[in-house]
């Protein structure tokens, strides 16, 4: 979704002052006007680990060189196959159009096929590691390369097909003969579209900002859009967030203070306001409350409702995910992508749900994130934090303040979060929990804008003025996932050490990336990065020697990290899952081909990139690829 830095969201406007401006500057750890300045405390290590301390003893294969062609490259020893590209059908019996490379499939065609611009993935075994469910989300769309002729001019019908290429995919995928394949038809196939009814759950089900003409009651919202980053819950359903959702919304000259908060702009990027009256603000302010939030998906049943979880809060929501606590709880962590935003966790109420009474476990727990408490994060100087509370009635969270009840603090949780003085952060990404010593991790992509002028300043968490190259951030909980406390420190600075800049070198060992983006740990413990450099950086200047989007192992018991993957042109590398044995990796290639403008030339929709199918009449798709080694063995060793 637009991530050109002209255009990203940057709607934190509050003048409460951060919590680092008020701790003394003898205790503050950062970079500042250029100078580095000692990181001892936020950079250090876990307990009982030996960061940057020699070669990697989990990482078995041969580092890959910088990648700069219109191809997917990965270590010797591998193979990486690309399947189940945008345009495919995701197998409904009787309702499988094939893809024309023109870009004329119609808008009925598109519900039932694979949507654009893949991105979370996560896998659901049928039958262990030969045959399951690849869950997929679709972050938004390229109409240069969507319709005939492009975005010029839109019309309802393109508006339509553009709201059938967003939302979420269910395909069923074996493996034979080393191979991976769709399976199609399949019961379980499924297409979640702009027109699939959402199930509104939680404390602002039924709120009056959840209300419209259509949906008086304020219980259902047809659709889910620019759905980033996924997690697969304990119980067996698959959570996505809503990301960058404003955009697709126009508020005309006058927006009110809560549209500005939440950065709508006057005019859609897509023009969907103009053919949909959904998303004119003007005709239906409220519309823009119902998108922003974490749904929760059961793939394995083709006929459930989709739900949005709103006791979750409403961010720009970069999916979620869950840590279950010592007593059996859930506490599911998110971020939001957009500059200056806040990094949050929900604690269920109640405890995880075992299958029984003829209900699977996901049916079992299908009210479990509707009940519990959720906290924003503010990160402290001197390596500890505080998971501050968004309840009503707390602090400042009042009706006199503008929360009339906690349906409102959840709907407005940017606004509360401004109030209780959460660290403004560098566009939170992905997170992901180490499975062995409950570290949560979180990539701070890259903020451009820290430390410009009339901007937040640096603090120990973002340490970094005009920060293009991101970071990753950890932390660790007091006592178990539902501390109130936690202690942390940065994992990494990226960057590039032949840089000029300081705050452009980073402090990577190994292979050098920049703009951090998914995150996931596999079985062994082997962090795994993914980047999302966008067309207008990539190539030139401090990303110069940076070369292509792409994927590392890191082992964060020594620091060191191994390029694994590297991309085609333009693409973003994001999106990752592992059959249960680890020796398949499913990994999503998004936009290759990317523009500087996100919007393709019609008359030329190969001018970057043709990958997957490299057709004389095609274009470039997002598409998955299925990653093995050779021998059989586990990926990464």
């Amino acid at each position: 979704m637009a991530k050109n830095f002209s255009e990203m969201e940057d709607s934190n406007r509050s003048s409460n002052l951060s919590i680092h401006a008020v701790i003394e500057t003898s205790r503050r750890t950062f970079l500042r006007n250029g100078a580095a300045v000692s990181l001892a405390t936020v950079l250090a290590p876990l307990s009982g680990c030996a960061v940057l301390a020699g070669p990697s003893n989990k990482i078995g294969f041969k580092p890959i060189p910088v990648g700069m062609g219109d191809q997917l490259v990965v270590p010797e020893g591998y193979t990486a196959t690309p399947f189940a590209p945008w345009g495919d059908p995701v197998g409904i019996a009787g309702r499988m159009p094939p893809f024309k490379m023109d870009g004329s499939n119609s808008a009925d065609d598109q519900a039932v096929q694979l949507g654009m611009h893949h991105d979370g993935l996560e896998y659901f075994p049928l039958q262990g590691s030969s045959r399951g469910l690849l869950a997929i989300n679709h972050e938004y769309t390229d109409d240069g390369l969507l319709h005939v002729g492009g975005f010029n001019p839109m019309n309802p019908e393109k508006v339509r097909k553009a709201q059938n290429a967003h939302g979420l995919s269910v395909i069923e995928v074996e493996m034979k003969n080393g191979r991976w394949n769709m399976v199609r038809p399949s019961p379980y196939a499924r297409r979640v579209t702009l027109s699939t009814p959402f199930r509104v759950a939680g404390p602002a089900a039924g709120h009056a900002l959840m209300r419209t003409s259509a949906d008086p009651q304020g219980l259902t919202v047809l659709g889910t859009l620019n759905n980033c980053a996924s997690s697969k819950t304990p119980w067996g359903t698959y959570l996505s967030g809503e990301e960058n959702f404003a955009f697709y919304f126009g508020a005309g000259d006058k927006p009110t203070q809560d549209q500005q908060r939440w950065g709508a702009p006057k005019s859609g990027f897509f023009a969907w306001d103009k053919h949909d009256p959904r998303f004119d603000l003007q005709k239906n302010p409220n519309e823009f409350h119902r998108f922003g939030w974490v749904v929760e998906l059961d793939p394995m049943d083709p006929n459930s409702t989709p739900v949005k979880r709103t006791a979750l809060g409403r961010a720009a929501h970069e999916g979620a995910w869950v840590g279950v606590t010592k007593d059996g709880r859930a506490v599911v962590y998110s971020g939001e992508d957009a500059r200056f935003e806040y990094i949050y966790k929900f604690v269920s109420r109640d405890k995880i749900k075992q299958a029984g009474n003829g209900l699977t476990q996901a049916q079992a727990n299908q009210d479990l994130l509707d009940h519990g408490v959720l906290y924003v994060a503010r990160f402290d100087a001197d390596g500890k934090g505080q998971w501050i509370p968004l309840v009503h009635g707390h602090g400042p969270l009042t009706a006199a303040n503008g929360f009339a009840d906690q349906g409102e603090v959840l709907i407005k949780s940017r606004q509360a979060s401004d109030l209780l003085g959460a660290t403004k952060m560098d566009r939170p990404e992905w997170l992901t929990i180490d499975p062995l010593s409950g570290w949560v991790y979180c990539t701070l992509t890259n903020n451009s804008q820290r430390g410009t002028p009339g901007k937040p300043g640096v603090d120990a968490a973002n340490p970094r003025v005009n920060n293009f190259m991101g970071q990753i951030i950890r932390w660790k909980d007091a006592y178990d996932f539902d501390g109130r406390t936690f202690e942390w420190n940065l994992m990494v600075l990226a960057g590039d050490p032949a840089n000029e800049r300081a705050e452009a070198k980073g402090n990577i060992k190994g292979d050098v990336y920049a703009c951090p983006d998914g995150i996931t740990f596999d079985k062994q413990g082997v962090l795994w990065i993914q980047t999302d450099a966008h067309a207008t950086q990539m190539y030139k200047g401090e990303l110069s020697r940076i070369g292509n989007n792409q994927m590392l192992a890191c082992d964060t018991a020594t620091g060191e990290t191994r390029r694994f993957l590297t991309g085609p042109t333009n693409c973003e590398v994001t999106g990752v899952t592992f059959t249960p044995d680890s020796t398949t990796m499913f990994v999503s290639i998004q936009h290759p081909g990317e523009t500087p403008s996100d919007r393709s030339d019609p008359s030329k929709p190969r001018r970057y990139s043709n990958w997957p199918d490299y057709a004389p009449n095609g274009r470039p798709r997002s598409a998955l690829v299925a990653i093995r080694k050779v021998d059989g063995g586990i990926i990464g060793s």
